[in-house]
């Protein structure tokens, strides 16, 4: 309000299995904005895009750029005018999201990664969807230097993420159905009154 910004849109880049997202609760704190997901990740939103779209926000857009693998539904936004991506769990600040569950593929997450999000100018900005050691941005050029999993050859890239042996994500049984959704579906009992 103090800067006399309005919510037009809650966006997000795919549909979570780890979390519980704040889309719902943001659309009835802020009625009007819209929720943005994409066509392909079998959820429900006011508006779903597919890749080559543009959403449009005051003087300013995102491209949409389908980069599957992490899930199904994974999208990248891109911004060409301000020089950055919002690459979701698609790549991380020297990682990448995991390929085992919600239609992912270490072979299809490579090919997108590499394709629409590498490929863009070395100098673009990455804002991943979150890192665990409190980093908030990285670089194309620094993702394609030093990417732990994403510097090797595809072949070496699908034994890596096939050996992870990650555990079974401890809240995808209510984030999921609760995620197709925005968020508002089946909340857990712990959650009350927060919508």
């Amino acid at each position: 309000k103090q800067l006399d910004l309005k919510l037009k849109y809650v966006i997000n880049t795919h549909v979570h299995a780890d979390h519980i997202t704040g889309t719902g609760r943001l659309k009835k704190l802020v009625p009007g904005c819209q929720s943005i997901l994409s066509k392909n990740s079998g959820g429900k939103a006011d508006i779903l895009v597919g890749d080559g779209e543009k959403i449009k926000f005051g003087d300013l857009e995102l491209d949409v750029a389908e980069t599957p693998g992490h899930t199904e539904g994974c999208v990248t936004y891109i911004s060409q005018a301000g020089g950055c991506a919002f690459t979701g769990d698609a790549l991380l600040i020297r990682g990448c999201g995991r390929t085992d569950f919600q239609g992912g593929s270490s072979k299809t997450l490579y090919k997108s990664v590499w394709g629409k999000i590498l490929s863009l100018p070395d100098n673009f900005a990455l804002y991943p969807a979150h890192d665990y050691k409190g980093q908030t941005q990285t670089t194309v050029m620094e993702e394609k230097k030093y990417n732990p999993r994403l510097t090797k050859s595809e072949t070496e890239f699908e034994a890596i993420m096939a050996g992870l042996n990650l555990a079974y994500p401890k809240k995808i049984d209510e984030s999921l159905p609760a995620n197709m959704v925005c968020g508002l579906h089946n909340l857990p009992e712990r959650m009350d009154g927060w919508v």
